[in-house]
């Protein structure tokens, strides 16, 4: 169990830079663009910049897991390490592909690290649609 810890930490580290750096583009992104316009367009428009840009950064944080697991000779493309790590990064765990006895706790331990991720993101979100109904409501 500390050889995984050991090996999954330090993606969980890089997730979590990347994750503040997509909730500092998002806050830039709004107040760039849209904090000042008070219209249902520029609402629309704010969150699904928002939107876009915290999908992105979470199939970046799915590739990484993705790249971990195909160094770690898990997978022999990519495109398979990423799908796997999507499964777990979302939280759907369906089972079809599973990693070896060594590895397979890095499954749960980046479940975790998913489902806390897209809480943040969704925390984006909300933060941009709270402050367009106080907009509408002043």
């Amino acid at each position: 169990m500390l050889t995984i810890m050991l090996v999954g930490l330090p993606v969980i580290l890089i997730n979590m830079l990347l994750q503040s750096l997509v909730s500092i583009w998002c806050i830039r992104f709004y107040s760039k663009n849209f904090s000042d316009r008070d219209s249902i367009t520029a609402g629309v428009l704010s969150l699904f910049g928002i939107i876009t840009i915290v999908m992105l950064g979470n199939f970046a944080q799915i590739v990484v897991w993705g790249a971990l697991f195909l160094l770690l000779g898990e997978f022999e493309t990519l495109r398979d390490a990423i799908y796997h790590s999507g499964v777990n990064f979302a939280t759907l765990g369906y089972g079809d592909v599973v990693m070896s006895t060594q590895w397979k706790m890095l499954g749960p331990l980046e479940a975790v690290n998913g489902a806390l991720m897209i809480g943040l993101s969704g925390a984006c979100m909300l933060a941009v649609l709270q402050h367009n109904i106080q907009k509408r409501k002043h």
